[in-house]
């Protein structure tokens, strides 16, 4: 079974930055897509930005709300992708969580769905 666990969650003053990390432990073969959303109580869980898949031509994708702040990528060498996130505002207080769409070696050869717990960013004003 893969396990997902995102981490550099934190508190910040606005205008700062946090890199979180989603990493995945297990025999992956290969990462179709990875995304990461963000939720506030209350809300619905929003998506921040993705990387590959279908729905995105396989390129990065972005909320309007982040665009030219936050950068998703990832290490396939070490199983973990990224969301670098500069300038950040107190609305972009949430937690965050990983999303990943692989192909491992517990799936029988189909992409599974896998999210991580989330990290809870906090961005104060």
């Amino acid at each position: 079974q893969v396990q997902v666990v995102e981490s550099g969650g934190g508190l910040v003053q606005a205008g700062g930055s946090l890199r979180l990390s989603c990493r995945a432990s297990g025999t992956i073969f290969q990462f179709i897509k990875m995304a990461w959303y963000r939720q506030t109580p209350g809300k619905q869980r929003e998506l921040v930005a993705t990387s590959g898949g279908r729905e995105g031509g396989g390129g990065t994708n972005y909320a309007d709300s982040v665009k030219g702040r936050f950068t998703i990528s990832r290490d396939n060498a070490d199983n973990t992708a990224y969301l670098q996130m500069n300038n950040l505002k107190p609305e972009d207080t949430a937690v965050y969580y990983c999303n990943l769409l692989l192909v491992s070696a517990y799936g029988l050869g189909s992409p599974e769905d896998y999210w991580g717990k989330g990290t809870l960013v906090t961005v104060s004003s």
